[in-house]
């Protein structure tokens, strides 16, 4: 079982039109996303949820009111101004939004009054799809340890493989550098790096191809919307050939690929199968990899 992930340097490159057309390519494959931050393979995969799981992480304290004896020490002890006293009510309460889990107030307190409670942060999914089995997440609004929960999905996604006797594993995964990324980055046997013509796409990408190489993730190139800057699409494979790193495929601007994507459809879907071309040659590509 191979695992393919699919990642930029920075958002908006085109991971997830490229991870829904390998969706509907691959034989016999499992789908997971990733980025869990804006999560949005949903769109087009259109998935059935089958199962749905919450997803546990950090903690937040909780004042017990009928043990409290509102001596004020956790407010005095609190760094981050999360416990204030109610002065309605003469009761200390804690503002969950403050808190930043700690703990400190809940060993302090002389009473016992203060307990540290797991925080329902999100939820996962196993579902279904027209292309079949797909694992996915949802972070809650500001939440953190998102690379926790890129763990938890990928881990299902090999699970579901596994079970299935499935061939591949083909993730979408987050943008940048940050904690999901190199979540996602364990365990995979190739990154595709979708970056565009511009500064800021060769710029990001860099960063995040040296993340990939720090992981010892062997990475291939996909330049997309190429002929929007020729010039600047040669900078980019220059690069690739400099740093010995392939590049499997260029992608031209299409707008019938935007009609796919407001339609919720792989870009093979498409009645002109001349749109899916470039998506078929990378994907033939990458299986012979």
């Amino acid at each position: 079982m191979k695992q393919i992930l699919i990642i930029s340097g920075k958002g908006g490159t085109g991971k997830t039109v490229l991870t829904a057309a390998f969706a509907s390519l691959a034989k016999n494959a499992v789908f997971s996303d990733c980025d869990v931050d804006a999560a949005n393979l949903h769109l087009i995969l259109n998935p059935q949820v089958e199962e749905k799981h919450e997803f546990r992480s950090g903690k937040t304290a909780v004042i017990n009111k009928d043990l409290c004896k509102s001596c004020g020490l956790c407010e005095g002890l609190c760094r981050f101004s999360a416990i204030a006293e109610d002065k309605l009510n003469g009761i200390y309460v804690v503002d969950p939004i403050s808190c930043e889990g700690c703990g400190f107030c809940a060993l302090a307190c002389p009473h016992s009054a203060i307990e540290m409670q797991e925080n329902i942060s999100g939820d996962w999914f196993v579902s279904s799809t027209r292309f079949g089995p797909f694992v996915h997440a949802k972070l809650g609004v500001a939440e953190e340890n998102s690379g926790k929960l890129v763990s938890t999905v990928k881990q299902m996604g090999k699970e579901l493989a596994n079970q299935g006797k499935s061939e591949k594993v083909v993730t979408d995964g987050a943008p940048g550098i940050g904690c999901p990324v190199i979540a996602s980055l364990s365990d995979v046997d190739c990154a595709i790096v979708v970056t565009e013509p511009s500064l800021s796409g060769i710029h990001d990408a860099k960063r995040v191809i040296k993340v990939a190489k720090h992981f010892q993730v062997p990475v291939k190139i996909v330049i997309n919307k190429f002929d929007l800057n020729s010039d600047m699409a040669q900078k980019i494979e220059s690069f690739a050939k400099q740093d010995g790193i392939e590049v499997v495929g260029k992608i031209p601007f299409d707008r019938r690929i935007v009609d796919c994507v407001t339609q919720r459809k792989s870009v093979t879907e498409h009645p002109d199968k001349e749109v899916a071309e470039p998506f078929k040659k990378i994907w033939e590509k990458i299986q012979k990899i």
